[in-house]
């Protein structure tokens, strides 16, 4: 099963993210963001609206959903 991140790296994450984003770096800032975890219910309604494609090509960490969904939840 992948592992997850507790609450306090995902803040963590989201307030260099933030910092990065003020500082004028926009682009990796937003980088940044997608290595926390989507959270499940949010990759449902990314992979329904968008496409399993796009929430691949675009980087983000779905290990959670994978954990509560399977492995092969995008396929399906």
């Amino acid at each position: 099963m992948p592992q997850t991140m507790t609450l306090d790296e995902k803040l963590a994450i989201s307030n260099r993210a933030i910092a990065m984003i003020k500082a004028g770096d926009e682009e990796a800032g937003r980088r940044l963001l997608r290595t926390a975890p989507m959270p499940p219910y949010l990759a449902k309604v990314f992979k329904e609206k968008v496409g399993a494609e796009l929430l691949l090509k675009a980087g983000y960490n779905l290990s959670e959903a994978e954990a509560e969904f399977g492995p092969n939840w995008l396929n399906t």
